[in-house]
């Protein structure tokens, strides 16, 4: 008489490990995407503070006492230096996807403003700016803003359309 000795997993072994790993990943996914969420608006708050921090030195050093219409402008180097006032990442067009937010900025040309160093033609310039962040999904509900105020609001829904170039928007409130 011969014994058969059991080698190897059984399918009932093989689907209760799948089972397992399924429902791991079902209670790990919700958590991966709000961490990628998160993740994202910390690169939206960061672009904003970016672009802050950009307009106020064009604003000092290039653009006598304007602002920069776009975000291509800020990207343009002035004169003698090969360094743009933001990275090519935030410069490459009027409105940029990065990290699952949509970037734009504007600026109201002021008739009066003076040419800029980095070849802004005269009367393009403006005496405030307005940045914003909206998420590219219907999932995320953060929405980012700033103006020349320096100071970066948010808001569950856009503020970008509503924002006042200089002064406090009517909804949204500043993060810390």
């Amino acid at each position: 008489m011969l014994v058969r000795k059991a080698q190897g997993f059984a399918l009932i072994d093989l689907i209760f490990v799948c089972g397992i790993i399924g429902l791991l990943c079902s209670i790990a996914l919700p958590r991966l995407l709000l961490a990628q969420q998160s993740a994202g608006a910390a690169s939206a708050i960061g672009s904003m503070r970016t672009i802050n921090s950009a307009q106020l030195t064009f604003a000092l050093t290039c653009g006598n006492g304007f602002y920069a219409p776009d975000l291509p402008t800020l990207g343009t180097p002035p004169p003698g230096s090969h360094e743009a006032f933001i990275t090519s990442g935030l410069s490459t067009g009027a409105v940029i996807n990065k990290s699952g937010y949509v970037i734009q900025m504007t600026a109201a040309p002021f008739a009066g403003a003076p040419p800029s160093c980095n070849g802004l033609a005269e009367g393009a310039g403006g005496q405030g700016f307005v940045a914003g962040a909206d998420p590219d999904n219907g999932t995320n509900f953060r929405f980012f803003a700033t103006n020349a105020n320096n100071i970066i609001y948010e808001n569950t829904s856009t503020l970008y359309a509503t924002m006042p170039e200089i002064g406090t928007p009517l909804a949204g409130a500043p993060i810390h």
